[in-house]
């Protein structure tokens, strides 16, 4: 793992280490050839330049994003702003599904929108796969 990851992970309580720990390892099995490091203070995994997953300390919760997640068709999956991304938010380590976690991995890879170009693109999204 990426060392700054771990630094964010270690910066966090406990129980929320633990949901992050847990997290790191799934994401960085289920995609071994992403790139992964703090980007925007928050530890995102990218395939060729293009962020497909990550996760963030929120007041409550830690929530698990998937920037193409909306078009994954996952009921588990929330809407999260006016893109394509979805989200799930965890309180504990004991709600992460490691099966519903593997199959949004690999739909993460399958299913991608451009993100790496939405500023040149003035905000328009293309769908890369």
């Amino acid at each position: 793992m990426n060392k700054d990851i771990e630094l964010y992970n270690s910066s966090l309580s406990a129980s929320d280490k633990e949901i992050c720990d847990v997290l790191a390892e799934i994401i960085s099995s289920g995609l071994p050839e992403a790139e992964n490091k703090i980007w925007h203070r928050h530890p995102v995994w990218f395939l060729e330049g293009n962020p497909v997953a990550g996760y963030s300390k929120l007041k409550d919760s830690v929530r698990l994003l998937f920037w193409s997640g909306q078009s994954f068709e996952e009921d588990k999956l929330q809407d999260e702003g006016s893109f394509k991304a979805a989200e799930i938010r965890y309180t504990s380590a004991a709600q992460i599904n490691k099966k519903d976690l593997k199959r949004w991995l690999k739909k993460s890879g399958d299913i991608q929108w451009d993100y790496k170009n939405i500023v040149k693109r003035k905000g328009v999204l293309l769908r890369l796969k």
